[in-house]
């Protein structure tokens, strides 16, 4: 039977097409998927699969950046410099000049993609910047604002026009640029002149410590009244270089200005709705509402860019109109600032660095304007914004500090000198010439603030204004008496007792913190029973005599109250939202709940209490808590030890790392240094079950259950009973010192206190034990003689013997001369001992922790004994051959070997302010 023609010609085309694919000769073939094992170049740029190429460059350029930032870091740059001169290192003035180094990393065909993912990042970025613009601070602030801005980008912006006739005729017809009216060239080159980058302006206020300083707040203010002036002044330029005619460009205006409009009156209300409606703004964005966050951004910056404005303005419109009510815009910015910061924004800043060729700077007249353009930037800017400040009242050091810190230019400058490049207003040269002054001005900035206005002269300027200095001699209006300071009779050191103390809040810490500053109110003041407001009116018309409870034999006059500041210290990072933190402290200091409820708590306990949180980097840690109590005037410092040893609030609390809390080197760095740096008395509390705060509980074992879930653990809460005995029990081994002498004062204080008992026990011990104190240095007579050697060994060994007889007369004094209220609760006791380490901790296990049920008990030590005396003695014990820990050197060697003792109580060591 044959066949159909329709079924062999089917079969002749199938017996043809398998032939074919099956020839050698075939060309047909798909691409290779072993990549390099296939022997594939992963430079080589493919279209098709561009992802490879564009992973080489961000890596090589965000090693790079990091690598350069690191040594920047160290004078203390922004990460702008060293993004900057990364791409320039990489760029056609440095690696370029490699044989196919730029042919074979950054080839031609692959930089549209690499741009287009910078200019996304740029997109994000200027929408993080419009978040971090706060404008209340400019409505606030607005008529120094308003100087210090107009004069800070007026004369700055009017040498900027005139320099630019000079640049459009000598470099306006270089290749690369398209032919524009010098009108709008001068606009642009003036917009770069007049621009100040706000935020790398916030901060290197934040790195110098003064965002919340007068020059901070006024430079914050004109920042931001700056910037915004400046990006409407950059989307108009390019809208006159876009614009085919002027009416075309008038037309570009308009539609601009209705834009901001339709987000301010539309958008923005609508906004405001939905985060209200999901409450966003009480409990944070969710990823909702994130998304829809970004697609406003996004959204906005394509309608920008359609009508021929840079995307950008849009993007930072829409940052702009977000919400800072609840910390809103701190928490959008927190979910996106890591990938902008760390791979979009070096990729942009790169490429710009790649744009420079520093070889096209040939001849002198290029250098010339390169000098000129950077005198212009800086001095006008410099001198403008300088002196609108003094006008306003400020003195010449802090009109100058504005001036430095106002010529900033930063990233802000970059962007803007891209925008003019990519619309071809700027050639390669100019454009280069210009980031040369960009990368000048900004590195500038924090030295010669720092110069300009340090520490010192800011410190005696406060003083000054509050009226407490002589301006001329720098010596406190009016004397203190200081007669009075080592007092002997307990009457005596009552104005040397804690009137203004500076707590530290940790979170991990809380409970101790209040249980022990309660202790400093003294005992619940005696108060009348209250009755009803209506009840109250009626007795007092038919009465009438009795006011206040003062009539009522119970009612006691209250005593000055000691005033008590909390500080909450949180770590200031590189990220924008740690930086909003800091210009947002108002609300921080209003509504933390940590301060909060040291605010509330202290004032129920008889105290005048204050706080506030403080943004600072976590190297600065103990310089801030030494400035705060310095600028607060306290006399005394409490730092609380870490639960679990490390600087961080957010760590799991758990029976090892409470165990081990004194061996972590991060937190006794902290402390030695706020130690070593603080002028008054300074305590540090390690805390060991105080006030019911136990450490050390039962692990829950799991229990079976027979229901829905078969197995579960034990949550069964059992509560803990009220603290019945509400005593604390005190123990101190005095050995003499400064440190000692303060310890003593703060325990008489603390007892002071009903609930508060004390035993105080002299040492006496042996010449040796000492080491001689720097204040008790030889005193030579200055008629000197032939034998003035011979006596000073002499002279030496009695100012150590009058040292001993002063602490033991004021131990005795104070002994004698105990209130009686007082007698009954604190013992004192004078013992001779050869061996002090092991008596005081054998004295110590029978005085603290006989009475679990009480609220804790007390170990108080001077840091002079356990640092000197106790450290020289060890040398000589067979048994202590180890070197002592990091925690022996900034705590004394007794205070670590209390802690490690199963003594049931806390330890507190006391070092004594540079007065005692």
């Amino acid at each position: 039977m044959e066949s159909s023609p329709a079924v062999r010609t089917v079969t002749a085309v199938v017996t043809k097409t398998i032939s074919g694919a099956a020839t050698p000769s075939s060309t047909v073939r798909a691409p290779p998927q072993g990549g390099i094992l296939e022997g594939a170049n992963p430079s080589h740029y493919d279209p098709k699969n561009p992802i490879v190429i564009f992973i080489i460059q961000a890596g090589i350029i965000i090693i790079f950046c990091r690598l350069l930032h690191y040594p920047l870091s160290k004078l203390r740059q922004p990460r702008v410099i060293a993004e900057v001169i990364g791409g320039v290192l990489l760029g056609p003035s440095v690696m370029g000049r490699i044989p196919g180094f730029t042919a074979a990393i950054f080839p031609a065909a692959a930089m549209p993609n690499l741009t287009l993912v910078a200019n996304l990042g740029l997109v994000l970025f200027l929408f993080l910047v419009g978040l971090e613009v706060d404008l209340r601070y400019l409505v606030s602030n607005w008529r120094i604002a308003l100087s210090v801005g107009l004069a800070g980008m007026a004369l700055p912006f009017g040498l900027g026009c005139a320099i630019a006739w000079g640049l459009y005729n000598q470099f306006g017809k270089d290749p690369g640029t398209v032919s524009i009216s010098f009108g709008v060239f001068m606009l642009f080159i003036g917009v770069a002149m007049a621009i100040t980058a706000f935020p790398v302006l916030c901060r290197i206020l934040t790195e110098l410590k003064l965002l919340t300083t007068p020059v901070g707040v006024i430079v914050l203010s004109a920042g931001v009244g700056n910037d915004v002036v400046g990006w409407i002044l950059l989307a108009l330029c390019v809208a006159l270089v876009n614009a085919g005619t002027g009416l075309t460009a008038l037309w570009v205006l308009l539609t601009c200005v209705g834009y901001v409009l339709f987000l301010v009156y539309a958008v923005r209300p609508a906004f405001m709705w939905v985060l209200r409606s999901t409450r966003s703004l009480q409990d944070g964005p969710s990823q909702g509402v994130v998304a829809l966050t970004l697609l406003i951004c996004l959204c906005s910056a394509f309608f920008t860019g359609v009508i021929g404005i840079h995307p950008i303005f849009g993007a930072f419109m829409a940052g702009l109109i977000c919400p800072h009510q609840g910390g809103f815009a701190i928490k959008v910015t927190e979910k996106i600032e890591d990938l902008v910061s760390t791979l979009f924004l070096p990729l942009y800043f790169a490429l710009s660095g790649l744009s420079t060729n520093l070889g096209l700077l040939n001849t002198g007249i290029v250098w010339a304007y390169v000098i000129g353009i950077i005198a212009i930037a800086f001095f006008a800017k410099f001198l403008g914004a300088a002196f609108a400040a003094k006008v306003n009242g400020l003195v010449w050091r802090e009109s100058f500090a504005i001036g430095a810190l106002m010529s900033c230019k930063g990233l802000v400058e970059l962007i803007v000198l891209n925008i003019g490049l990519q619309a071809k207003i700027l050639s390669t040269r100019t454009f280069t010439m210009f980031v040369v002054m960009a990368l000048i001005t900004t590195f500038a900035t924090t030295p010669l603030t720092s110069v300009l206005y340090p520490q010192w002269y800011q410190k005696k300027l406060e003083s000054w204004k509050r009226g407490e200095i002589d301006w001329d001699t720098g010596k406190p209006l009016g004397g203190h008496d200081d007669s009075l300071h080592d007092s002997l009779s307990y009457n005596k050191l009552e104005s040397q007792k804690i009137q203004r103390m500076l707590v530290y809040l940790r979170l991990d810490s809380m409970p101790t913190l209040l249980a022990f500053v309660s202790l400093l109110g003294g005992g619940p003041q005696k108060t009348v029973a209250k009755t009803h407001p209506f009840l109250e009116q009626t007795s007092s018309m038919s009465k009438g005599t009795e006011k206040n409870g003062e009539s009522d034999p119970a009612f006691e006059k209250p005593k000055r109250p000691v005033q008590a500041h909390g500080v909450r210290l949180l770590e200031l990072t590189e990220r924008s939202s740690s930086v909003m933190k800091v210009s947002e402290l108002d609300v921080y200091n209003a509504h933390d709940p940590i301060v909060n409820t040291f605010r509330t708590f202290g004032r129920l306990h008889n105290l005048a209490v204050s706080g506030e949180v403080v943004v600072v980097p976590e190297s600065s840690f103990a310089n801030a808590l030494v400035t705060r109590a310095s600028e607060a005037g306290s006399d005394f410092v409490l730092l609380p030890w870490s639960e679990t040893g490390n600087l961080s609030e957010e760590g799991v609390i758990d029976d090892n790392s409470v165990l081990q809390k004194l061996t972590t080197s991060s937190y006794t760095s902290l402390i030695h240094a706020a130690l070593e740096k603080a002028s008054c008395t300074t305590a540090v509390f390690i805390n060991k079950n105080f006030g019911g705060t136990s450490s050390g509980r039962e692990r829950s074992r799991l229990r079976r259950a027979y229901s829905s879930v078969s197995i579960r653990s034990n949550k069964e809460t059992i509560p803990a009973a009220p603290i019945a005995d509400r005593s604390h029990h005190i123990f101190f081994p005095f050995f003499g010192g400064a440190d000692d002498r303060a310890a003593l004062r703060l325990i008489l204080q603390l007892a002071e206190n009903p609930d508060v008992t004390a035993t105080l026990v002299h040492y006496e011990v042996d010449d040796e034990f000492f080491e001689e104190e720097p204040s008790l240095s030889p005193i030579i007579s200055p008629v000197a003689t032939s034998s003035a050697a011979k006596a000073a060994q002499p002279t030496t060994v009695a100012v150590a013997q009058t040292s001993r007889e002063r602490d033991s007369n004021f131990f005795a004094a104070l002994r004698s001369s105990l209130p009686t209220d007082l007698a009954s609760r604190v013992m004192f006791e004078s013992i001779h001992s050869v061996k002090p380490l092991n008596d005081v901790l054998d004295r110590a296990a029978s005085e603290v922790g006989q009475n679990p049920k009480n609220a804790g008990d007390l170990v108080v030590l001077g840091r002079n004994a356990g640092m000197k005396g106790l450290r020289k003695k060890r040398t000589h014990r067979e048994d202590d051959t180890a070197a002592e820990s990091s925690a022996a050197n900034t705590l004394g060697v007794l205070a670590e070997r209390m802690w490690e003792g199963k003594f049931g109580a806390s330890v507190i060591v006391v070092k004594a302010g540079v007065r005692e």
